[in-house]
């Protein structure tokens, strides 16, 4: 829900404003798909990735759609990397796809019951995946496969890769062997390398296979619809709001951390007797690593929400019938009467400079507070 470009024109043109809104709604209105939608990681930084996952992400149902359309035109790419929160599928979209590709039944997929299908884990006491494995799946897809089957890959957990390992799947994805298809899966793709995360294409799945929508975007929704009705947008008004937005985001933190520590927990149980004395300290690592990856997604959504409001009420003033959020239609449409082009975009600007300052690492509770009072006063 990016609104970045185009939006942004001069204040004192109102003219050239509307015609430019009209211009990007035509544009964000548009519903033609193209055979794939997926594009490849552009750069390894935890900002760009997670916020690419966020706002590109698909359910798994739909995504493997896409998948079986490129499929079926000749145009699927020789890798991929599915992306995602534990939980959203990323195995059972591998096994589908290679089953579409393969022959093979999905439920075999990761079975000894697979022909041509060739799985690299984290193996060894180390947890993590080392070269001779690479070596060993590298030399499997050189081999000329039966009965015409596509040779697949599959490296679940990939940025357990070792940096080694990494290094040494970097030619068979420069390289990929004929009739091959590399899918790598991760819940947290910014700890690979940015050399691999540019040669696949990026496929970021939903929480729970299903298109994202959260409870906290639905009371932010709500705190937003309670804002249009109050007559008055004071200082101390805007504060509050404020407040109640960090809380959120404190509520985000803590159902994150619940869950990250339940899985590491389940892991320490699972591992404890067959691992080396670093193991603990490097998953450990890891799952602070993807608590924070996963708590800058869902912040990143509030925003997004925040754009999608304001972008509604800049809808409703250039009367472009389509919203983001529907059931709050009522409540744009009475900003929209209640301030001009010009001063909608200004709040838009505010939201711009939130999102610019949060990338950075720029003290949040601040940021918001600086944002809040500059979108909510009047």
């Amino acid at each position: 829900m990016s609104r970045r470009n185009g939006l942004f024109a001069d204040e004192s043109a109102s003219d050239e404003s509307q015609t430019e809104t009209r211009r990007v709604d035509e544009a964000i209105s548009d519903k033609k798909l193209a055979v794939s939608p997926f594009r490849p990681f552009a750069g390894s930084s935890s900002a760009f990735v997670s916020h690419s996952c966020l706002k590109m992400a698909f359910a798994r149902t739909t995504a493997l759609e896409f998948l079986r359309r490129a499929y079926e035109q000749n145009r699927l790419a020789h890798a991929y990397l599915i992306t995602g929160v534990p939980g959203s599928g990323k195995e059972a979209l591998a096994a589908e796809l290679t089953s579409l590709v393969n022959g093979t039944a999905a439920k075999d997929v990761f079975s000894a019951k697979a022909r041509e299908v060739f799985i690299a884990r984290p193996e060894s006491k180390s947890r993590r995946i080392v070269t001779a494995q690479i070596r060993a799946l590298e030399h499997a897809l050189q081999m000329r496969a039966a009965n015409g089957r596509r040779k697949v890959a599959i490296i679940p957990d990939a940025d357990r890769l070792q940096t080694e390992a990494a290094n040494a799947f970097l030619k068979t994805l420069e390289e990929p062997p004929k009739d091959s298809l590399l899918l790598l899966l991760s819940a947290l793709p910014e700890a690979l390398p940015e050399t691999i995360l540019s040669r696949c294409i990026a496929i970021p799945l939903a929480s729970d296979g299903e298109p994202q929508s959260n409870k906290e975007q639905e009371k932010l929704v709500k705190l937003l619809q309670q804002a249009s009705r109050q007559t008055t947008w004071s200082i101390q008004f805007a504060y509050r709001l404020a407040q109640e937005f960090q809380q959120l985001l404190r509520s985000i933190r803590e159902e994150v951390k619940h869950e990250t520590d339940d899985a590491l927990k389940r892991e320490q149980t699972r591992y404890k007797d067959a691992t080396d004395g670093t193991w603990l300290e490097e998953r450990e690592e890891y799952y602070k690593a993807l608590t924070e990856s996963l708590y800058l997604q869902r912040r990143a959504a509030l925003v997004e929400t925040l754009f999608a409001w304001w972008t509604d009420v800049l809808r409703a003033s250039n009367d472009v019938a389509q919203r983001d959020i529907p059931a709050a239609k009522q409540e744009t449409a009475t900003l929209a009467k209640r301030f001009s082009t010009a001063e909608i975009l200004r709040r838009i600007r505010s939201l711009e400079e939130l999102r610019d300052h949060l990338g950075r690492n720029i003290h949040e509770g601040l940021a918001t507070e600086v944002a809040f009072l500059a979108i909510f006063i009047v």
